[in-house]
């Protein structure tokens, strides 16, 4: 039978690379004609480096406000005090420098400047299947971590109320733009770079590992794992590294190309959506913990798309859930749900809790219940 299958293309425009930010930036913002550009960027980097001030310098008098207190996680009332900021500047471009959670929160605060919405309880009226506006106020990133969400039209956003993170979707949130800058990731904290780095390689390895992979998917994403792969020890050994931090850079682009294009993920980022939310282990650490264990639960079900994954990473032959246990050791990341204070008397609601998440129940090998995703847990432990 002839293959069939459908690649979705997202709206974003350009990436650019290896080139200083804050004058990229400024042009960028200039090509699309924008007056009045508001800053979202890392408190962290606003307070301690001279990054965003580069930022402000190079866009002049466009730019129109900043906001440095987005929260791990992105907190629903932290996407509204964004918003209410940005409206009060009508702004009319939002530039973001800095982590996913910031990234995230800018792509949510775009769908509630176009849908009027002012308390993070009204947020519930722009989350799918709900009708919402389209965004009029564009979005342009600067990623200084490798979560890659800035390639994506998902926001995963958290309620406060009940600790659950949540999806919001539109396709034209997406960034229209990223720029991959080295340089300014020198600043991020190497724990933080190298976590996240496990959650591009984690897109990648659940993106090739999927029943429902495609050739364009595997293409990206193999690649993508290999060079995160050389990239992420060579940082670790030398932080001053900046073409293996462009590597790095350039495979978390790339370890998005299966989700962008309708790959779903599995269960690492399933039951990793559970435990950022309730227990606030940061994502790339959930990678860190669970891919392993998913793949050792999955092998059975798809042992030869693992032998890529083991290929990828320079192992040929090699057992896809051992070699990516190593490599996450040796990165000094952790591996156990021990290690973040996770223990068995949770796994109950971990479990319950995961099957509700969009990836778990399209996990490769089927999870019809809770009591699957505990079997991964106990691996985990």
């Amino acid at each position: 039978m002839t293959q069939a299958g459908q690649v979705v293309f997202s709206r974003m425009e350009e990436v650019v690379w290896g080139k200083p930010a804050a004058e990229t930036v400024a042009t960028l913002a200039q090509k699309r004609g924008a007056e009045r550009v508001f800053l979202m960027v890392s408190g962290t980097l606003n307070r301690t480096t001279d990054e965003i001030d580069k930022l402000r310098r190079a866009l002049g008098n466009k730019c129109v406000g900043a906001f440095d207190k987005m929260p791990a996680h992105t907190p629903r009332s932290a996407v509204i005090a964004a918003t209410d900021q940005a409206r009060e500047a009508r702004a009319d471009l939002i530039v973001t420098l800095g982590g996913g959670s910031i990234t995230d929160g800018a792509k949510a605060v775009q769908l509630c400047l176009a849908n009027d919405i002012r308390t993070p309880e009204a947020m519930d009226a722009v989350r799918a299947p709900n009708p919402v506006k389209p965004p009029t106020v564009a979005q342009i990133s600067v990623p200084t971590t490798l979560s890659a969400g800035e390639f994506s039209s998902i926001s995963g956003v958290t309620d406060e109320r009940s600790k659950v993170k949540e999806l919001f979707r539109h396709a034209d949130i997406v960034p229209r733009a990223v720029v991959l800058d080295p340089a300014v990731t020198r600043h991020t904290p190497q724990w933080l770079w190298l976590s996240t780095g496990i959650r591009a390689v984690d897109h990648c390895v659940e993106g090739i590992c999927s029943n429902e992979a495609t050739p364009y998917g595997d293409a990206s994403a193999l690649h993508g794992l290999s060079l995160l792969a050389r990239g992420l020890p060579k940082v670790k050994a030398d932080p001053q590294d900046l073409a293996a931090r462009l590597d790095c850079q350039l495979g978390s682009w790339l370890s998005m190309a299966p989700l962008v294009a309708g790959v779903p993920m599995g269960a690492s980022h399933g039951i990793g959506y559970v435990l950022g939310a309730v227990f606030d282990i940061p994502h790339g650490h959930t990678s860190c913990i669970m891919l392993p264990s998913v793949m050792r639960w999955n092998k059975s079900a798809n042992g030869s798309r693992q032998a890529m994954v083991a290929a990828a990473m320079g192992q040929p032959g090699g057992d896809a859930g051992d070699v990516l246990d190593a490599f996450i050791r040796g990165l000094d990341m952790p591996r156990s749900l021990h290690e973040v204070k996770v223990g068995r008397e949770h796994f109950d609601r971990i479990a319950r809790q995961a099957m509700s998440t969009p990836w778990v129940p399209r996990n490769p090998r089927p999870i019809p219940g809770p009591e699957q995703v505990k079997e991964i847990l106990e691996l985990a432990a």
